[in-house]
């Protein structure tokens, strides 16, 4: 008798803690229901990078001093600068300029510190190849002006959850002209409240007073 007794309620257990698994289970199904889908039918879809995104970085080699702050401040010395020492003018002459995306951290570092401002950060993120040779970019390659999503008439360009509206999840059916959710930097940075000098606001008062 009190053996049928513990069968019945370890079936009874057993059968509440299923219940009880198919009920979370559930949850989170309904849960996601009411999210934005996250799937992208790439190549035919594809996501619009940040305002900041860190993508290929582009070189212009007109503009290049052959100066080698990239390299220093790169945390793996990854650009190449090959350049020779002109006797005529005693200046440098850039002869070549690369950099291997197999290697790059994409920490931006070259782009931040380049005194001429001939390095900067793309939009592109389609780096893959089946030669890893391939990825080293010399000055024509990085030369190359980057892909936009937004410009590509075979592709279907997709706005990330911070350029969607307000309440809206699917990003297929927004229109261009709808408010995003939200602020670009520069909109972000003129909501800042400047922050005054204590010690100079004190000064001044000082000098108000004598």
């Amino acid at each position: 008798m009190f053996g049928f007794l513990k069968q019945v309620g370890d079936y009874t257990r057993d059968a509440v803690d299923a219940a009880r698994n198919l009920a979370q289970g559930f949850a989170v199904t309904f849960d996601h229901m009411q999210r934005r889908p996250v799937t992208v039918q790439y190549p035919y879809e594809k996501l619009i990078p940040s305002e900041r995104y860190r993508g290929r970085i582009h070189y212009e080699f007109d503009k290049c001093i052959a100066c080698e702050v990239c390299v220093r401040v790169c945390p793996i010395n990854l650009p190449v600068v090959d350049w020779v020492m002109n006797k005529a003018t005693k200046k440098k002459e850039l002869r070549n300029y690369s950099i291997d995306f197999g290697v790059c951290i994409f920490c931006g570092n070259c782009v931040e510190y380049c005194p001429t401002n001939c390095l900067s950060m793309t939009e592109e993120y389609e780096l893959a190849a089946f030669d890893r040779h391939s990825l080293n970019y010399d000055n024509v390659a990085l030369g190359r002006l980057p892909t936009s999503v937004t410009t590509d008439p075979s592709v279907i360009p997709l706005r990330e959850l911070a350029y969607l509206p307000a309440g809206e999840i699917d990003p297929h059916t927004v229109s261009p002209d709808r408010p995003r959710a939200g602020k670009l930097p520069a909109e972000v940075l003129q909501t800042l409240a400047p922050v005054k000098d204590e010690g100079q606001s004190s000064g001044d008062n000082g000098e108000g007073k004598a």
